[in-house]
């Protein structure tokens, strides 16, 4: 593929980009957001249920023994001790039974949770979803100067990117015209590693939520270089200094980089290059169905990206754009202009379905007592 296209701002500002000054040396401190930590929080576990969903939906019987279930956990980051306590946390979820005297513990799915997996897998199969599937993924790659990415870092954003479980095979497989698998150096492990490549460069997808937004939806009118101004508020009780304040606002209105650009040739410590940053971010948010991340997802991409620390400079400097939630036992990294208190404003239909995933794990809450085991013969009683 093609690689990403350069910046015209260099030839038309090569004075004013020189000039730039970068970020003042000043603290600019955290305050909590009590909605969008509320917005986190609704997900505790959920990410963490939805992958030991997957495995016993897609084993031959439905069910597996705890024993192989409890191996997912040291990937999963569970808080709890034990595998069982954490599924005997979610009755409304797992059902615990023994198939027979001589066969240990296993776990399957009650007919609520089977309900709405079968519900999901319809929703994913449906010819728009698939495509809009399909370009937040093209989009993703054509935000890397070559247009591949590794694997493992696509896997960091799958949940994020509401890919289907199964998606190299399920979805991958059926747009040729899209995807090729290669062979990418991976500088950290030092070998090579599978990676997922776009075909071609797509014109049509090169275009960041912040120039759709300036045009009007209409692309005839998009035009390069614009001062774009991101969106920005803060919590209460928060307050910039005034010097910090003075340096955003002319920030704000330097000239927009597309993040479809490569403008890697910019001062890295410029204002241009940290809006260029931002504006990688803010897209990449923006292309996650749930608007949020961990902070370290981001960071690898960026890493892998070349950026260094530009992105953790980009997320301390515009807390007004960015979000940083302390909850759920990470760093979660929240796009605020996505939101209005702890709602999103526009809900993709994944998310539709992981609120009503959401609220059958509630449903377990509201009942917490002993949680019955189904024995071959007969019934007894675990205490969680």
């Amino acid at each position: 593929m093609a690689p990403k296209p350069p910046p015209l701002l260099a030839a038309k500002f090569p004075h004013r980009l020189h000039s730039l000054r970068t970020f003042i040396n000043a603290r600019v401190k955290w305050v909590p957001d009590p909605f969008l930590d509320d917005a986190v929080s609704k997900e505790k576990n959920l990410k963490q249920i939805l992958s030991f969903k997957n495995q016993l939906v897609h084993s031959p019987s439905k069910s597996l023994p705890l024993s192989s279930l409890s191996l997912l956990k040291p990937h999963l980051d569970l808080p709890t001790t034990t595998a069982l306590k954490f599924f005997q946390k979610y009755p409304s979820f797992f059902t615990l039974f023994q198939p027979c005297p001589s066969l240990p513990l296993h776990v399957k799915l009650t007919p609520q949770a089977l309900t709405l997996h079968k519900e999901e897998s319809a929703i994913h199969g449906l010819p728009a979803q698939r495509d809009d599937a399909v370009r937040r993924l093209a989009k993703l790659l054509m935000l890397t100067n070559a247009g591949k990415l590794p694997f493992y870092v696509i896997n960091r954003f799958k949940f994020d990117l509401g890919l289907p479980y199964n998606y190299v095979t399920s979805l991958l497989a059926d747009y040729p015209e899209y995807f090729q698998v290669c062979e990418v150096k991976d500088s950290v492990a030092n070998k090579e590693v599978l990676a997922l490549e776009l075909v071609s460069w797509r014109k049509e997808l090169a275009v960041s939520e912040m120039e759709r937004r300036s045009c009007g939806g209409d692309l005839l009118n998009l035009k390069k270089g614009m001062c774009l101004r991101f969106s920005m508020n803060f919590p209460r009780g928060f307050d910039l200094e005034k010097r910090v304040m003075n340096w955003v606002e002319q920030w704000q209105d330097l000239p927009y980089i597309s993040p479809y650009e490569d403008a890697f040739h910019f001062a890295p410590s410029g204002g241009l290059a940290e809006k260029w940053a931002v504006a990688m971010l803010h897209e990449l948010l923006w292309l996650l169905v749930s608007k949020k991340t961990e902070r370290d997802n981001l960071l690898c991409l960026g890493d892998y990206l070349g950026f260094g620390d530009r992105f953790k400079k980009a997320l301390r400097h515009h807390p007004g754009i960015f979000y940083v939630s302390n909850k759920i036992r990470t760093q979660t990294v929240v796009l605020r202009e996505a939101y209005r208190k702890d709602f999103l404003v526009e809900r993709h239909p994944s998310m539709g379905m992981r609120h009503r995933y959401i609220h059958l794990m509630n449903k377990s809450n509201d009942r917490r007592k002993p949680v019955g085991v189904v024995a071959f013969g007969s019934q007894r009683k675990t205490k969680v």
